[in-house]
């Protein structure tokens, strides 16, 4: 036998009523403290705490969901298209609803069409999830989602301002179009995200008020697809087309294939060009030149979803703190610089 074994465990998983004969309470205290219940005396929960660390007791979560009537199950609607802010919200979504004793189920839409839409939504329902969580959705998804009246609590998570995010792409938007108009820059293009993006939508808006705000011609923004190779293939014809000396682009992975469509024509970055991108993706630091770009924290966010999430449900989750999301800041690097006089 281990030191954590007795003699009723040994050979087999410790089970619900090991814990409770170690802690000296019924089962059924055991099974709130495993559900998180505050109808406990906090030195009764330490107890009983304290005999699952010693016996190693992993709870049954099919069991579990038995016991309760609960599935404890979050379902999480991702993104046709999966860009890095995407993937580390959803990542924080997970980690956050693990450590408050829920699991995920996820699907990607496969296109933002409005059966497609409802298709997926219906594979999640069909799985008895408690809660749902939309992640940077197209804007048509959201009118479906009201429409459909789910049965469960829903939060949608864009970065867009709204409630689980606390984040303005507005805002951060006209930041780094600021930060260019202060340089010394008028002539300033825009290379945007798709067109049914939310984010992608808020962040072109930023750029056309900020420019309207300095009494500056906008230029055309063109409609890209978040991609490095759009960004290249779309910074070849502006430049040949274009008198521009400075570019925002609608993400840092565009701002890259602009970069390399600067240098494909022999010029350089920011001596020719300066170059504005957002999210600050962990490469955006080593590209060449580094990129200027305006920060978001999209852990926060994401942590924040499941935290407001778990509010309609009645609980707290985790520790029960609240954590806001950093706001969006820009980070300058040396991306940008003053126009060639």
């Amino acid at each position: 036998m281990s030191d954590t074994d007795t003699p009723e465990t040994a050979g087999r998983a410790p089970s619900i009523r090991d814990v409770a004969r170690l802690a000296g309470v019924s089962y059924q205290t055991v099974s709130r403290v495993i559900n998180n219940s505050t109808q406990l005396r906090p030195e009764t929960a330490a107890k009983v705490r304290s005999a699952i660390a010693e016996l190693r007791f992993v709870p049954n979560q099919a069991a579990r969901a038995l016991a309760t009537s609960r599935s404890r199950l979050i379902g999480v609607l991702g993104p046709r298209a999966t860009t890095h802010g995407t993937s580390a919200m959803v990542q924080a979504i997970e980690s956050a609803a693990r450590s408050a004793g829920y699991r995920l189920t996820l699907t990607n839409l496969a296109t933002s069409a409005p059966d497609d839409v409802r298709s997926s939504i219906d594979h999640l329902m069909q799985q008895s999830i408690e809660g749902l969580i939309a992640v940077a959705p197209q804007t048509r998804v959201v009118p479906i989602l009201d429409e459909l009246k789910l049965p469960v609590p829903v939060q949608i998570v864009t970065s867009t301002g709204a409630a689980t995010s606390r984040n303005d792409q507005s805002a951060g938007a006209r930041a780094a179009v600021r930060h260019l108009v202060e340089l010394g820059h008028s002539r300033i293009l825009h290379i945007a995200g798709p067109r049914d993006w939310v984010e992608a939508d808020h962040r072109m808006r930023g750029y056309l008020a900020e420019m309207d705000a300095n009494d500056l011609s906008p230029r055309p923004p063109v409609l890209g697809d978040w991609t490095a190779k759009f960004g290249f293939e779309a910074g070849l014809e502006l430049l040949r087309t274009e008198d521009a000396t400075a570019v925002f682009a609608g993400n840092d992975h565009m701002a890259l294939g602009f970069m390399h469509a600067v240098r494909a024509i022999g010029r350089s970055v920011p001596e020719d060009m300066s170059v504005v991108g957002f999210d600050d993706v962990p490469e955006s630091a080593h590209f060449w030149p580094p990129l200027t770009t305006v920060r978001q924290d999209f852990v926060g966010i994401g942590t924040r979803a499941v935290t407001d999430l778990l509010a309609s449900l009645g609980e707290t989750g985790g520790d029960g703190r609240v954590v806001e999301p950093d706001h969006l800041r820009l980070i300058v690097r040396s991306s940008t610089a003053p126009p060639r006089s």
